[in-house]
C-alpha cells in the first residue's frame, strides 16, 4: 500500500472533530459569565451533528471557537479542539491555514456574509485564490462550476450580478458554495435555513446531505428547527446555559429524551398532522405550564371594554396588483410573475382577492418572492398597489390618487414585523417605544391614563412592569417580540398583520408567543392575517389559508381541509417538502 492511500486510511479512523472540556468565557465589570462548561463531544467523517438548545445556551459560541472568532473579552478558559488530531486552540498559525480551506462556514444572515459592494464572481474567486494555487480563469471556471453545484441556474451569467440581485434563498446558496469552494472537511451551518420558504429550505438541506456523502464531509448544523434535525441529522446535542444536558442519536433522543431541555423542545413543536388547541410548554422544573388569558387581559378588556365578535367582513382586497419594473428588484423577486414584453417589470402580486372576517385567523403561505409580505406592506400603505381595491370596513383605503389614507382606519391596522431587533429603536426605551403610538392616536390622553396603559400593555405580554425602563438590546428575542406584539396592540387595533412573526426564536420561545396570540385574539377578538413559511405553525394558527405562487392565489381553503386534501400540485408539494418531526419519532 502507498503512503498515500496508507494516511488517508489511517486519516478515517480518527475523528474528524474532537473537543474536550472546551470552557469559554466573558468577563464584564460586574462578573464573568460562562459561555461553555466543559464541552465534549467528536464527530466524525459522513456524520451530520445537530446543535440544539434556546438563545444563550451557547450553540453559536462553540461554533466560532472552533475557527476562533471569539470576540475579546471572551477568551477560551480551557480545553482542547481537535481537527485531524491537530490542535487549534491557541494556535493561530494551524487557524489561518485551515480555516476556509479545512473547514467551511455558513452564516445564518447571507446578506451579512457577502460583501454588497462586490460581484458574486470577484468574492468566490479571492476565496479560491486565498486558498488554492489557482490562477485567475481557472479560479473562475472553478466558480462557475460551484454555482451550478449548489443548483444556480444559468451560473455563466448569474456570477456576474451582485448579491441584492439573489433572493434569500439564492443567496444563501451562494454562501454554501463559498463554504466548500476550498473542499473542506467540515462544515459549520448556524441556522442555514431561518427564514427561508420549506422549498429553499428542503433543497439547501438536501445540498448538505449530498455533500457529505459525496465528499464524505462531517457537518455542524446549529438551529431551532426540531423538524429539520430529526430528518438531516444522524446525531443531536442539546444545550443549555452554555452546557451540554443531552446528546446521542437523533432518533433515539427525539423519540425518548431524558433531560428537561430535550423534553421541553421537543414537546414545543407544532405537529405537521393534527390541530391543536395550545402548544405545550414545560417548566425548568419539568412541569407542564398553563396560562389563564383572562387574567392576563382582564385590565385591558377594562380600558377597550367588550368587543363582540359580529363575525362581519372587516377587510377584502378585490383584484390587487403589485407590479416592479426596476431591475434589481425583479432578479429579486425571481420567483414573480415576469411580462414577457419586458423582463424586468415583475408582477408581485398579481391580481389577488379574498375577503377577511372578524375574529377570523387567515393565513398566507407560498415561497420567497411570492407576493405575501408585499401584501401586507399594501394593507398597511408601506407600498402602493399598482391596480384593485382595498376595503377596510367597507372603506376603501386609498383615494383615487393610490394615497394610503390613514385616517380611514386610525390606528386599527397594526403590523408585527419579522425581525425583533430592527423593528425597535434601540436608542429608545420600552416605554418610549409603546408610549409612541398611544400618544399618536390618542393627543388628550393624561400622563395617568398613559401609565395605565403602559401597565396593561406590558402585563398582557407577560413581562415585567420594570421592563418598561430598560433598552430593547437588554431583552432576548423573544421578549423583544413580546415588546413588539406590546406596541402593535398600543393603538387597540381591531385587525393585527403577522409577518413571521416566530421565524427567529426558538421552538420554546415560539410556543410561548403563539399561545400569547392565541389568548389575545380570543379575549379580545382580534383579526388576524398571519404569515409565515412555516406550515406547521400555519397550521395550528389559521382557520383558513391562502396559498400564493408567483403572486398569484393559487389555492384557497380552510385550513384543515387544505392540509388534508390540497389540490393544487403547489400545495401538495410545499406539504410534502415541509419538515416534519413525526418522520423521526
Amino acid at each position: 500500500m502507498d503512503e498515500r492511500r496508507l494516511k488517508s486510511k489511517i486519516k478515517n479512523k480518527m475523528s474528524l472533530l474532537k473537543i474536550k472540556n472546551l470552557n469559554i468565557s466573558y468577563p464584564t465589570r460586574k462578573e464573568t459569565i460562562v459561555a461553555s462548561k466543559d464541552v465534549e463531544f467528536t464527530l466524525e467523517r459522513g456524520e451530520i451533528l445537530g446543535i440544539v438548545g434556546e438563545s444563550g445556551s451557547g450553540k453559536s459560541t462553540i461554533a466560532n471557537a472552533i475557527i476562533n472568532l471569539i470576540d475579546p473579552p471572551g477568551e477560551i478558559t480551557a480545553g482542547s479542539i481537535k481537527i485531524d488530531d491537530n490542535e487549534l486552540r491557541d494556535n493561530e498559525d494551524v487557524i489561518q491555514k485551515i480555516r476556509g480551506k479545512k473547514i467551511g462556514f455558513v452564516f445564518q444572515d447571507p446578506q451579512t456574509s457577502l460583501n454588497p459592494l462586490f460581484k458574486i464572481k470577484d468574492q468566490l474567486i479571492e476565496t479560491i485564490q486565498t486558498h488554492l494555487d489557482l490562477d485567475y480563469q481557472d479560479a473562475l471556471k472553478r466558480s462557475i462550476q460551484l454555482l451550478e453545484e449548489v443548483g444556480i441556474d444559468n451560473a455563466e451569467k448569474r456570477i456576474e450580478d451582485y448579491p441584492h440581485q439573489f433572493s434569500g434563498g439564492m443567496r444563501q446558496r451562494v454562501v454554501i458554495a463559498l463554504a466548500i469552494s476550498c473542499e473542506p472537511d467540515l462544515i459549520i451551518a448556524d441556522e442555514p435555513t431561518t427564514a427561508l420558504d420549506v422549498s429553499i429550505q428542503y433543497q439547501i438541506l438536501e445540498l448538505l446531505k449530498d455533500l457529505t456523502k459525496k465528499r464524505n464531509l462531517g457537518v455542524i448544523i446549529i438551529t431551532h428547527d426540531m423538524g429539520v434535525i430529526a430528518e438531516t441529522t444522524n446525531k443531536v446535542i442539546v444545550m443549555r446555559y452554555g452546557v451540554i444536558v443531552e446528546q446521542g442519536d437523533t432518533k433515539e433522543l427525539l423519540t425518548n429524551p431524558k433531560s428537561t431541555e430535550a423534553k421541553s423542545l421537543v414537546i414545543s413543536v407544532p405537529p405537521t398532522n393534527k390541530k391543536i388547541d395550545r402548544f405545550k410548554l414545560i417548566s425548568p422544573e419539568g412541569k407542564e405550564i398553563t396560562s389563564d388569558s383572562k387574567n392576563l387581559t382582564k385590565n385591558i378588556i377594562k380600558t377597550w371594554g367588550v368587543r363582540e365578535n359580529t363575525n362581519q367582513k372587516l377587510l377584502e382586497l378585490a383584484s390587487v396588483t403589485k407590479i416592479f419594473d426596476d431591475q434589481s428588484m425583479a432578479n429579486t423577486f425571481s420567483f414573480g410573475s415576469k411580462n414577457n414584453a419586458d423582463e424586468t417589470i415583475v408582477k408581485a402580486v398579481d391580481a389577488v382577492s379574498f375577503e377577511l372576517f372578524e375574529g377570523e385567523t387567515l393565513g398566507l403561505v407560498g415561497e420567497s418572492g411570492s407576493g405575501k409580505s408585499t401584501i401586507a406592506k399594501i394593507i398597511t400603505g408601506l407600498v402602493r398597489p399598482t391596480n384593485g381595491e382595498i376595503l377596510y370596513n367597507n372603506i376603501s383605503l386609498y383615494n383615487s390618487k393610490r394615497k394610503y389614507q390613514i385616517d380611514k382606519s386610525r390606528g386599527q391596522i397594526q403590523m408585527i414585523f419579522q425581525d425583533p431587533y430592527s423593528s425597535l429603536n434601540p436608542r429608545f426605551k420600552v416605554r418610549d417605544i409603546i408610549s409612541e403610538p398611544i400618544k399618536l392616536f390618542q393627543k388628550n390622553i393624561s400622563s395617568g391614563e398613559l401609565q395605565q396603559n403602559l401597565y396593561d400593555l406590558i402585563d398582557i405580554v407577560g413581562m415585567s412592569r420594570q421592563s418598561l425602563d430598560r433598552y430593547p438590546h437588554e431583552f432576548s428575542g423573544g421578549q423583544r417580540q413580546r415588546i413588539s406584539i406590546a406596541r402593535a396592540l398600543a393603538t387597540r387595533p381591531r385587525l393585527l398583520i403577522c409577518d413571521e412573526p416566530t421565524s427567529a426564536l426558538d421552538v420554546s420561545i415560539q410556543a410561548q408567543v403563539l399561545n400569547l396570540l392565541k389568548d389575545i385574539q380570543d379575549e379580545l377578538h382580534l383579526t388576524m392575517l398571519f404569515i409565515s413559511h412555516d406550515l406547521p405553525v400555519i397550521r395550528q394558527m389559521c382557520n383558513r389559508i391562502i396559498v400564493l405562487k408567483n403572486g398569484i392565489a393559487c389555492e384557497s381553503k380552510e385550513s384543515e381541509e387544505l392540509f388534508n386534501s390540497p389540490e393544487h400540485p403547489y400545495t401538495q408539494e410545499l406539504i410534502r417538502l415541509m419538515p416534519k418531526i413525526e418522520s423521526i419519532i
